[in-house]
């Protein structure tokens, strides 16, 4: 070493790179992957929200907007103040509602023999009606039964007395004062059920004066006709399929 390098004092190394730490060089590649997934995230979220519901979401719309409407709909919706029935003589007639029942539990409508299976499968409530035939003289109580899906309505179905038999069955709603007051289960002639979705329609009639079960064959063949016509046009109304609205509350798509 010369002097020259001794006087100016010890030699002074060259300035070494400064290397990153390995923790910062990775915590710097998480934190960039963090950002792309939020990133990809908020932009699939975005496209789900945005995108057009599928057809099977919009079926099973249509589906439990069905299922709501015993409860959404006006009792006179579901129950209309006339229902149109024809006869093979004496063409196209209509049946005038009487009232509507205040009762809803499933036990109070049937007949004991129904109240465990109806319980069994679910029945969540039936409401009921009285028409009157146009001539005044029959009675038709026709009621609702409210299941959880179709399946329990199909099976529940299955407990009712086949060939029009009325009971054990729907039981009939009088009201006092009424052309109908003296309409009760001793007087049911004939009945008969529908089901379709998650309810189970039923229609019994009989005579508005009471009279226990009987009549002349023709009469009772007019008793047939027009039960079952009123149960399929108050069912037929209910599960009506309509167009969803996926951009009101009252949809879920």
């Amino acid at each position: 070493m010369s002097q020259a390098d001794v006087a100016g004092g010890w030699p002074h190394s060259p300035p070494r790179p400064r290397r990153r730490r390995p923790a910062q060089a990775i915590a710097g590649v998480l934190a960039l992957v963090s950002l792309s997934v939020c990133a990809g995230a908020v932009a699939g979220l975005v496209r789900e929200l945005t995108r057009p519901p599928t057809t099977a979401e919009r079926e099973r719309a249509v589906r439990e907007e069905i299922g709501r409407r015993w409860q959404a709909w006006p009792a006179g919706k579901i129950f209309p103040a006339t229902v149109p029935y024809v006869l093979d003589v004496g063409g196209r007639e209509s049946a005038r509602r009487v009232g509507i029942g205040p009762d809803r539990p499933c036990g109070t409508a049937v007949d004991d023999p129904l109240r465990a299976p109806f319980h069994t499968y679910g029945c969540r409530a039936v409401v009921r009606a009285t028409y009157l035939d146009q001539l005044q003289g029959l009675a038709i109580t026709v009621g609702v039964a409210v299941f959880p899906d179709e399946p329990a309505a199909a099976a529940a179905v299955t407990r009712l007395p086949s060939g029009g038999k009325p009971s054990p069955g729907l039981r009939t709603l009088s009201f006092a004062g009424a052309v109908a007051s003296r309409f009760g289960d001793a007087a049911r002639q004939s009945a008969v059920a529908r089901h379709r979705g998650p309810y189970v329609v039923m229609a019994t009639i009989g005579y508005a004066d009471g009279r226990p079960e009987g009549g002349t064959k023709q009469k009772q063949d007019y008793l047939d006709a027009v039960a079952p016509q009123l149960a399929e046009s108050v069912l037929g109304s209910l599960t009506a399929p309509a167009r969803p609205d996926c951009s009101s509350p009252q949809w879920s798509c």
